[in-house]
């Protein structure tokens, strides 16, 4: 048969390789614009643990019967910020025992399935009113593209299983030495990343072992390689993914690559041990032929096989699971840049439930919590200057001050209480609208630094913009003088900041010294400074709209005689401010 390398190799290949990594963008893109809160919580309970990570890896894994696709969507789900490492790392674990526990479902049709869901997941996403169910349907629209793309990859490399070549050097393939085994394993491992699938991989090794083309053994160290290749696809996953994202990818790389460097010297060891198991309680001797139809087969070679690979990830599992603090600290410095030393904003620092029944207690840290999202948003300010201690990527800044703006109104609206005082419904409603306004004002910011870093300006332009930046950083000074931003001091001579008018008609004044795509920016970059100077000075007014401190001391007074009526002690320490 003769093969069309550009229809049957090149078109499939490259555009699987274009599909999966489509499906992976959606995937986490979808996952990211879905109420990260309950993802949060739901995962934390799936895997919040190194034990039930573990746990929660076999289980799916046995169920969709592909460790690829599942460390591909814990890679996805690190890259939206829902899961952390090293909850990752413990799934990526039980995602190598749980492909091992249906070896005998590799023929399902994930291809075909994978296109039929992506059309129907793309006709709900195209046709959906609520924003919600648009978000569900793209990353699940991305899940099944992951599926189609594996499936078109692992067509495009079929035809080369058909090659009498590749063929006749499996066939002359022996794993009866250490030399000999390396190689093997190193095939193995080489047709696994091509096809993108340890359980595909192996289900052709246990057919060639069956058929007597390789021996029992080869085809055991064949399967020991399969576990070695499938990392080539969370590796591909991650290229253009965060650094985090990168380094779940690395942990399922470092597993294997380690399990596979134990296992190699003890290989023989435990082929004997495998041969005496299989002979006294599985049936018998895999290198025994028996006659089906005038003709030798070795049916015990796919259970040899299977009991092997189902071993080596339970045994690596267990040697490697004790450290995986280890490997978080390890990986973790993998690529670490001092701009991730840079406070993490999509957690919440000061908002604890137990204190939403103290109304004082919740106050202080809703306010505490808000100042905090203002200095997140300030670091936008900071990114802009191109300060070495900023985040790197405004677009990530972003995503965790959005996540934190609405861990804020969440918390903020459950402190309504049907028999609450106005005063008090009043101040929480205060505070819902303030943190609206700093939601706001940090997305205007997030403006502020994302024109600025995707310009280049000359020295004339590069001075309007320092001085709109730095107008900005003065105005903030009003609402969070406690700060300790980055400001550098005006040039002698200079004013401490300019208005956007003043500035606007130096730049109109300019002339040809700057060109017309600069410009351009810059007034741009003057209009998201406007807003953030109105959304500052609302910030500042909604403050004091409402007496707060009067409102929570009254509150706290009438607590405290209610808990003395009741026979209680009632006292309070005020949540930390900072």
């Amino acid at each position: 048969m003769t093969i069309d390398w550009f229809r049957d190799i090149l078109v499939p290949v490259i555009g699987g390789l274009g599909l999966f990594m489509l499906g992976l963008e959606f995937m986490s893109n979808g996952i990211q614009a879905l109420s990260v809160n309950k993802m949060r919580a739901f995962l934390a309970k799936a895997a919040g643990t190194p034990i039930k990570g573990v746990l929660a890896g076999t289980f799916i894994t046995g169920v969709i019967q592909s460790s690829t696709a599942m460390t591909v969507m814990v890679v996805g789900l690190v890259n939206a910020g829902v899961v952390a490492l090293r909850p990752a790392i413990s799934v990526i674990m039980g995602a190598n025992i749980g492909t091992t526990l249906g070896n005998g479902l590799i023929a399902l049709p994930l291809g075909p399935l994978g296109l039929i869901f992506s059309g129907l997941f793309a006709l709900v996403y195209v046709f959906a009113k609520s924003e919600k169910v648009r978000n569900i349907a793209l990353a699940c629209l991305g899940f099944a593209l992951i599926f189609y793309g594996l499936n078109l990859m692992t067509g495009g490399l079929r035809p080369l299983r058909n090659m009498p070549e590749v063929m006749e050097l499996m066939r002359s393939l022996k794993a009866d030495n250490f030399g000999s085994l390396l190689i093997c394993v190193s095939i193995a491992a080489v047709i696994t990343a091509l096809i993108h699938s340890s359980s595909a991989t192996i289900g052709i090794v246990m057919g060639l072992g069956a058929a007597g083309i390789l021996d029992w053994q080869t085809a055991v160290a064949f399967s020991l390689g399969a576990d070695l290749g499938t990392t080539i696809t969370s590796w591909m996953a991650s290229w253009n993914l965060s650094k985090n994202a990168k380094r779940a990818a690395y942990a399922h790389i470092s597993f294997n690559i380690i399990g596979v460097l134990v296992t190699i010297p003890l290989f023989f060891v435990s082929m004997q041990i495998l041969q005496w198991v299989m002979t006294n309680y599985l049936g018998g001797d895999p290198g025994i032929a028996v006659l089906v139809n005038g003709k030798e087969t070795f049916p015990l070679v796919p259970v040899a096989v299977g009991v092997y690979s189902t071993f080596f990830n339970i045994f690596n599992t267990a040697l490697l699971f004790p450290f995986v603090g280890v490997f978080e600290r390890v990986l973790s410095r993998v690529g670490h840049t001092k701009s991730e030393d840079v406070e993490d904003f999509s957690t919440p620092k000061y908002l604890d439930k137990t204190v939403t029944s103290d109304f004082g207690k919740a106050v202080h840290a809703v306010q505490a919590e808000t100042q905090r999202h203002l200095l997140g948003g300030a670091m936008f300010l900071a990114i802009a200057r191109g300060d070495k201690d900023a985040p790197v990527d405004p677009g990530s800044h972003h995503a965790a001050t959005d996540i934190l703006s609405r861990d804020i109104r969440a918390f903020t609206s459950n402190l309504f209480k049907d028999d609450m005082p106005y005063e008090q419904l009043d101040l929480v409603a205060s505070l819902i609208e303030e943190a609206d306004f700093t939601a706001s004002l940090s997305e205007s910011l997030h403006q502020v630094a994302r024109r600025v870093k995707r310009e280049t300006f000359g020295p004339e332009a590069r001075e309007l913009v320092d001085a709109a930046i730095q107008t900005v950083d003065v105005a903030l000074r009003a609402i969070m003088p406690e700060a300790s931003l980055n400001r550098p001091a005006m040039p002698a001579g200079h004013a401490q900041s300019q208005s956007v008018e003043d500035l606007r008609m130096r730049l109109l004044n300019y002339g040809p010294k700057i060109k017309a795509h600069e410009r351009g920016a810059i007034l741009a970059l003057l209009g998201s400074v406007e807003r953030s100077q109105l959304l500052i000075e609302r910030i500042d007014a909604e403050r004091k709209s409402v007496n707060r401190t009067g409102v929570v001391a009254r509150a706290t007074s009438a607590t405290q005689a209610r808990d003395s009526r009741d026979g209680g002690v009632g006292t309070l320490n005020p949540a930390p401010a900072g």
